[in-house]
């Protein structure tokens, strides 16, 4: 069966698009779609907690089911720092509107976290010190413990391409020696799958590949079709 994902896209990201795509490359019959919306930058101030409206976001998601998809993501990642429940209230709103399932990155990561069995989390973003601080809040009101951050104080959201995968894998494999059960990339315009691959002591989670993952699983399709996803691939 062909199994076409929507993806609802940051505007000025430029990292998920081709990495979604090298995920897919093993793929057999899957695909996955993108319809843009406004992304400029990332803070706690009014004027970028704005861009995530649901007026907006519905709007996009309606965009993506004109192509007919079975599941639809939003693949960024503000639900880690505005709260797991404005992205639950993001997919209803989406579902309703549409009738397709939904999902984002962050419900994603919550959702492989407790799959793993992973209670201490390590966390390896691009973000601003006070955007770090609301995501490791909300992990903590989700059941989760910070065993070990790295942030870089970039308020994005273009810049955060620009870092090397060689940085990120430095951070994830210095957060990796702090001891944690698991760590989460949680960016999608943030180079990680690299360090997903070459950090193998911990699973490491990327946020592009969470989002896949959570869309198939959305759609009612196994990760196992998409081998790419690796230790995501083998959870159901």
């Amino acid at each position: 069966m062909s199994l076409r994902l929507g993806m609802l896209t940051p505007s000025s990201n430029t990292v998920l698009e081709p990495a979604t795509y090298a995920l897919l490359a093993g793929a057999s019959g899957v695909s996955a779609h993108f319809q843009r919306l406004r992304v400029l930058s990332i803070s706690l101030e009014a004027g970028s907690t704005g861009q995530f409206d649901l007026a907006p976001m519905v709007a996009a998601a309606a965009m993506l089911a004109d192509a007919r998809v079975h599941a639809i993501c939003w693949n960024g990642t503000s639900g880690a720092w505005l709260g797991a429940a404005a992205d639950r209230a993001l997919c209803a709103a989406i579902t309703e509107a549409t009738g397709i399932p939904a999902t984002t990155a962050t419900l994603a990561l919550h959702e492989a976290l407790r799959a793993l069995g992973a209670r201490r989390v390590g966390l390896v973003t691009p973000y601003l010190g006070s955007v770090q601080a609301a995501i490791l809040t909300n992990l903590r009101a989700e059941g989760f413990e910070t065993a070990a951050e790295r942030h870089l104080e970039d308020p994005g959201n273009f810049s955060f391409a620009g870092h090397a995968p060689e940085l990120v894998t430095r951070l994830v494999r210095e957060v990796a020696a702090e001891g944690c059960e698991a760590i989460a990339i949680h960016c999608t315009n943030f180079r990680g799958l690299e360090a997903a691959a070459a950090v193998t002591e911990v699973p490491v989670l990327d946020s592009v590949a969470l989002a896949l993952w959570g869309a198939l699983r959305a759609a009612g399709a196994s990760p196992a079709r998409v081998p790419g996803l690796g230790v995501l691939a083998k959870i159901g």
